[in-house]
């Protein structure tokens, strides 16, 4: 793929329908849905249709990009062809874009290839830039707590990278609040604290809102929503049956199988109904449901196509609940 001299982004990117929230307790303001690269741009798609993506959501106002290490397949694919496309076409825009990238799970042979010790976060990030052709990331995210190092080293090296100039911000993800809330502590003590934090939450999965969301929320750090959709589950894929092209439909699929989908239907059928009467698809009402939350600062969706981003978007035109579907949905949602 070479230099495409004939982008030019949006220039109503900025008045368009997106919206901006400030991040916790901090000055930076994040796009209400973010763009994630976990899935559609490693080696098995195209770089031409990858960029396309990014271009796309770029011209609609979305800013914030969301990558990892091991994101691909191969690992650090999803960086590379990131990169590439960065290069190519937006690095004149560098400093309109938030780029996120984490650490902490398997990358590389061998015992500093995972974790979160020292050795392995900043090894990492210095990978990662060099894939990415970067000077710095916006947000360095220690992607998962890690038993086997000290808190505090972990935390040392975030505050470190920090101070190197090699991230702006530190985000944490998949903590719980009591590894959590000590991790906070630590890097506020440091003089790094923390902007942010990346966990699971959808109408589905709501274990978040028993203490997780709140307790980061009062601590003056945003929150990040990763599977809004529940993989799929959350949107008109599987409401009439199982396509064979679907994650569920792919037996070697780790992230859904038949048994989820058939377990969860008749419930995610009643919450389509309720998005109709909201004038919504049920995916566009997944995410207005976390993003009705003040703890919740963006939401991450995936795409494989700027037709998915468009509806995606439309999100963003009704993010208010009656008192009347809060209860229903809470009915259908909630575990007793």
């Amino acid at each position: 793929m070479s230099y495409d001299p004939c982008y030019s982004p949006n220039k109503l990117r900025y008045s368009s329908k997106m919206q901006y929230e400030r991040c916790g307790l901090s000055g930076l303001k994040l796009p209400l849905i973010t763009l994630g690269l976990w899935h559609n741009f490693g080696a098995s798609h195209s770089l031409e249709k990858q960029s396309s993506l990014i271009k796309y959501a770029f011209d609609c106002g979305i800013t914030h990009f969301d990558l990892a290490n091991n994101y691909g397949p191969p690992p650090g694919k999803a960086e590379e062809n990131f990169g590439q496309i960065l290069k190519n076409d937006l690095s004149r825009y560098r400093d309109e874009l938030i780029i996120t990238t984490k650490a902490g799970y398997q990358m590389w042979d061998g015992p500093y290839g995972d974790g979160g010790s020292k050795k392995y976060l900043i090894s990492s990030l210095d990978q990662s830039l060099k894939r990415m052709h970067l000077d710095y990331v916006d947000i360095f995210y220690h992607h998962r707590p890690d038993p086997e190092t000290p808190l505090d080293e972990s935390m040392a090296a975030l505050d470190s990278i920090v101070r190197s100039g090699k991230a702006l911000y530190i985000g944490l993800s998949n903590y719980n609040s009591e590894d959590g809330l000590k991790a906070l502590k630590i890097l506020k003590d440091l003089g790094t604290p923390c902007l942010i934090h990346q966990l699971r939450y959808n109408l589905l999965d709501r274990e978040a809102e028993h203490s997780t969301l709140v307790d980061f929320h009062n601590q003056g750090v945003g929150s990040i929503a990763f599977s809004p959709l529940a993989q799929g589950l959350l949107s008109d894929r599987y409401l009439k049956n199982i396509p064979d092209d679907s994650r569920a439909g792919n037996k070697a699929s780790p992230f859904l199988d038949h048994e989820s989908v058939n377990a969860n239907i008749k419930k995610i059928k009643k919450l389509n109904e309720i998005a109709k009467a909201r004038n919504q698809t049920l995916a566009q009402m997944a995410l207005a449901w976390c993003l009705r939350r003040p703890e919740v600062t963006s939401v991450l969706i995936g795409a494989s196509s700027n037709d998915q981003i468009k509806e995606n978007l439309k999100s963003l035109g009704n993010l208010n609940f009656s008192e009347a579907d809060i209860k229903v949905i809470n009915t259908l949602t909630l575990e007793v």
